[in-house]
This record gives C-alpha cells, structure tokens and sequence, in this order.
C-alpha cells in the first residue's frame, strides 16, 4: 500500500492539478505516470546508484538523466502546471476541426519533455543542495545545533518530498565513518509528529470524524510513514506540525549531541531503534521519549486554549451559564 501511494504519488498530483484548473484529466494522468515509468531509475535507488551507472538519453547536444519521480512533490507540481498552460495555449491557436489531435499531442509531448528537461533537474538540484548544505552542517563541532535546525526543517521536507534526498548524505556517512547519525534524526521525526497527532487525538476525542483520521495517522508515523499524519491532520490544522517541529528539533540536538549513530538506514519510527547501534539504545530511548513526550504536551496545551469547540466535539458546545 506504502508504495502503491507514494511511489505514484505524482500521478494524483498531476491529475489534481488538471482537474482543479478545469483541464483534460486524462492528460495529467498520463503525464503523471510519464514521471515514475518503469523505464526509469526509481527515485529511491539514485542515492545508492553510481553517477557513471545513471542511464541518461543522448540528444548529441546535451544529455538528460534518465530519473523517476517517485513520492516527488515540486517537480509534479511544475510539470502539472506546465501541461494545463500548454493545452491551454493550444486550444486557442488550434482550429476546431482538428483540435482533438493537435490539443492533446502537443501539450503532452512538450509538458513531457519540459518535466524530465528542465522541471525534473532542478527538483532534484534543490534537493542535492540541500543534502550538501546538511552534510556540512552536522560535519562540524557545532553540529548539534544545525541537528537541532535539521530536526526543525524535517517534516516540511517531506511534505514537499525531497526527504528522500537524505539517504545520499546517510549512505556517505555509512562508507565513511561507518555509521550515520542522520538517520537517528530522521526516526525521531516520524516519531513527534506521530506523537504531534496522538495529542491532536487526545484534545479531539470526542469528535469520531477526526478519530477516524487521527489514530491510525499516529500508528503510521510511529511505523515510520508521516505522510498520512502531515496531509491529514498536521498541516491541516497547523500547530500540530509546529508541536511536532520543535520537539523533533529538541530530540535531534539530544541525538547528535551524544553521538547516537546508525548502522544503516532502516524503518522509521519506533522500530528505527533496530537500525542503531546497540551501545546507543539507552540513550535512543532517551530520545525517542523526548519525541514522544514534547510533542504531545505542546499539542494538548496549545489546544485546549485556541482549538475551537465545534473541531474538539464534533459540534459547537452550548455556553455554560
């Protein structure tokens, strides 16, 4: 199911873009799957694929890497919007008589080779200068506090995907000190925001709607997957993710700070614990309390004074007299 939704997430991306601006759905369907065809390397094997093994097209003049867009938001969102401006254009300088070929021909094929040309490398040079800026960032005596900044940025980058770009930092620190102190970070993110939702939960209980979104959000992201909690209830009502920011940031600088190092990148959450040293695990858990714990109190505490009645019942109370 994890792949199923992320692994394509492009393609609903663009579908949503063309149906929001009233455009051939269709056509951003299949643009959408233009960006993960099997045909290309995966997303998720670049940081781990040699750069002379990256298979590329050869157009003589230039060459283009050949690179899905696996779980990318930023590049679906440009190609998307590229497509509906394009077939609009098209439609207005095409004749009737023959729009039902030229229309959708042309706007596919150059919104096609717009996303993979220009779109797609410069995703994936603002996600190769962000990796470059955290490497340098935590290689440092001061690194528990760019830890701290990190822990802070995390969960905004997932929302717009290009997390995935941590796994080349990861896998340098693996063949270079033999462990990465990165990921530790990354689990105890999943972790607050997890425990972000399950305050959310707690001032909402009363409300079945929100339940039915908010539990198994949390399960997911102490499993590892946040995407559920940060688009369904996090984002949405805005303190949650702030909650969960800050005790993430509070969870990293405890992290790095002493040193906490995994073996290898692994399943997020509570089970990332697996992926770390077993001289590490104490105070692992010490982390992953802090994660737990920060997140949740702010939630409930913010909450209880600003979140309105009708989102923690379900209904607006009545005023006591």
């Amino acid at each position: 199911m994890g792949e199923a939704i992320f692994h394509f997430l492009p393609v609903a991306i663009t579908w949503s873009i063309t149906r929001k601006m009233g455009t051939s759905q269709v056509l951003g369907i299949i643009l959408g799957i233009t960006l993960v065809s099997p045909q290309l390397l995966n997303a998720y094997a670049v940081a781990t694929t040699p750069a002379a093994e990256i298979p590329v097209w050869d157009f003589g003049f230039a060459t283009v890497r050949m690179i899905g867009y696996q779980a990318q938001v930023i590049p679906a969102i440009l190609a998307g919007f590229v497509l509906v401006y394009l077939e609009r254009f098209f439609q207005k300088i095409t004749p009737a008589i023959v729009s039902i070929i030229v229309v959708p021909f042309c706007s596919l094929v150059l919104s096609v080779l717009i996303a993979h040309t220009i779109v797609g490398p410069i995703g994936w040079a603002i996600g190769d200068w962000i990796s470059k800026v955290v490497y340098a960032g935590l290689m440092n005596p001061f690194g528990w506090l760019f830890a701290g900044l990190f822990g802070l940025l995390y969960a905004p980058l997932v929302i717009t995907g290009l997390h995935h770009m941590s796994n080349a930092i990861d896998s340098q620190l693996i063949s270079s000190y033999g462990g990465t102190i990165l990921w530790p970070m990354i689990a105890l993110s999943n972790i607050a925001q997890g425990s972000a939702v399950l305050g959310f939960s707690f001032l909402t209980r009363k409300n079945e709607r929100i339940q039915q979104v908010a539990l198994p959000a949390a399960i997911s992201c102490y499993l590892g997957v946040t995407e559920p909690a940060l688009f369904g209830i996090n984002l949405k009502y805005g303190f949650p993710i702030v909650c969960g920011m800050i005790g993430s940031s509070i969870a990293a600088m405890f992290s790095v700070g002493f040193g906490i190092s995994a073996v290898s990148i692994g399943v997020g959450g509570l089970p990332g614990i697996l992926s770390i040293f077993p001289q590490y695990w104490g105070l692992f858990l010490i982390a992953m309390l802090i994660a737990i714990v920060i997140p949740f109190a702010l939630t409930v505490i913010w909450g209880q004074k600003h979140l309105s009645d009708e989102i923690r019942y379900g209904q607006a109370q009545p005023e006591k007299n």
